[in-house]
């Protein structure tokens, strides 16, 4: 009965979040429900001792780097510095290539530090335009999309600012930069295999005669791209690039000046707050980081983005917060799931795989996919089960940075099920429906979901960090 629980809860939340339904005010429902059909007496306890506790932790850590996020992302948008490097890919890579051109622009954004909420929204009028051009169809821009901003640069390139990145570091004592190579190489692996996949739907398309939208009633169709005066590329790139050299930098810098640990002493506390370094590096680093992109981006472009700055922030900070909201009402669900006797059933079944790397991505990558959020699936993961996962690393001899990346990139698996906020989003965003466009976007899940395999393969071959 336990056992069944568990289950239910997991389909209840999946379906609702499916029918596009509250995520924040379903998880802690759906969480109190499974309380009291195990025990009702303990429904007031858990909910204030555990949900509560986990949703606000979470908050606590993670707010901050989603609101700058937003943030950054928006002024790189309004700054018009997302469509001068639009234009400069464009101009070498060339119309012609216009899903390799999609891809890149989503990889730079992404691996920049921009919300993948807010690229989808900045980079589909011109991947409209280019499809167009080229006579794609429109039906493949959801997928190209998603593989340049939900894949490599989300969880697999080192120093990623993505939150999917940096969640582990909290669990494993890592920072953004945790197991380079390996990172790197599920990144071309994903690369090269989606773009493959891409081209090929494009060629069976173009034999089979269909162009833009032949298939389909075209819908929230943009405005054709209008040739303006844009900053220079370089300027353009200078705060993205500034924000990955920072997040490295600063994470460096932070345990030489504080040390492990670091202590407040406040007049009138009864002890020191005591701060485990270890823990926050990589979040102070990201949000000094994101600082730096959004002060180079105002030094750069400060008149246009002063005069659209207030409906623009107001647009970012409320994205912000509904993203944030929904990942850390997920975090305090998965907390309560795991204090419930019937996840003692579902650990013991996914401890029952035997290989150490193995367990981490099955197990992330299932609760990703039903959760649809690979930073909720993620969290509910590290939260119940990190610490059996540094067991398994030390008595393996594994570096946690191994145990970090695979975590990070098993998140990014299938956690873009068809009920993925991120996926919904898309679709609208670009006027198609699941039947239209969602095989691709699969396509693509599939293909990230075998690199984190690859990757592990890839790490009991070399050894390789």
């Amino acid at each position: 009965m336990n056992q069944f629980i568990i289950v239910a809860s997991l389909a209840l939340l999946m379906f609702v979040a499916y029918r596009n339904q509250s995520v924040i005010l379903f998880a802690p429902l759906i969480a109190i429900g499974a309380v009291f059909f195990t025990d009702p007496s303990q429904v007031a306890p858990v909910f204030t001792s555990i949900f509560m506790e986990k949703m606000s932790g979470f908050l606590r850590l993670y707010f901050p780097i989603f609101i700058l996020g937003a943030i950054f992302g928006k002024l790189i948008e309004i700054s018009a510095f997302s469509r001068a490097i639009v234009s400069a890919l464009v101009k070498v890579i060339g119309n012609s290539h216009a899903i390799v051109v999609v891809t890149v622009v989503c990889a730079v954004l992404t691996y920049g530090g921009v919300s993948l909420f807010v690229v989808v929204f900045a980079v589909y009028p011109f991947a409209a335009e280019l499809f167009h051009q080229s006579n794609i169809p429109k039906r493949l821009i959801p997928g190209t999309i998603a593989l340049g901003a939900f894949t490599f640069t989300m969880d697999c390139l080192p120093g990623t600012p993505q939150i999917q990145n940096i969640i582990p570091t909290t669990f494993f004592k890592t920072d953004a930069y945790a197991a380079p190579w390996l990172g790197s190489i599920g990144a071309v692996f994903i690369f090269s295999v989606g773009l493959a996949y891409l081209e090929w739907r494009r060629r069976h398309a173009s034999k089979l005669g269909e162009g833009y939208g032949d298939k389909f009633q075209l819908k929230n169709e943009p405005s054709s791209f209008v040739s303006e005066a844009l900053p220079h590329p370089f300027i353009a790139l200078l705060p993205l690039l500034l924000v990955g050299v920072t997040t490295w930098i600063i994470s460096q810098m932070i345990p030489v000046y504080y040390g492990e640990s670091h202590s407040i002493n406040i007049t009138g506390a009864a002890k020191p707050i005591v701060t485990d370094i270890s823990k926050v590096k990589a979040i102070w680093a990201v949000e000094a980081a994101l600082l730096v992109g959004i002060i180079t981006t105002l030094i750069f472009a400060f008149k246009p983005v002063v005069t659209r700055f207030e409906d623009g922030s107001k647009l970012a900070i409320s994205g912000a917060l509904l993203a944030v909201m929904n990942t850390a009402s997920e975090y305090g669900y998965g907390g309560v799931i795991a204090a419930l006797p019937g996840f003692v059933w579902i650990s013991d079944a996914l401890k029952s795989i035997t290989n150490p790397l193995l367990n981490e991505a099955i197990t992330v990558t299932i609760l990703a996919g039903i959760t649809g959020s690979a930073s909720g699936g993620m969290s509910i993961a590290l939260s119940a089960m990190a610490d059996s996962f540094v067991q398994n690393a030390q008595a393996s001899g594994i570096p946690l940075e191994v145990f970090h990346r695979v975590a990070s990139m098993a998140s990014g698996g299938m956690d873009t099920l068809p009920h993925n906020g991120a996926v919904i989003t898309l679709l609208v965003v670009t006027g198609l429906t699941h039947k239209e466009s969602y095989k691709d976007i699969f396509s693509i899940t599939l293909i990230k979901t075998m690199a984190v395999f690859f990757v592990i393969a890839v790490y009991y071959v070399t050894g390789i960090v």
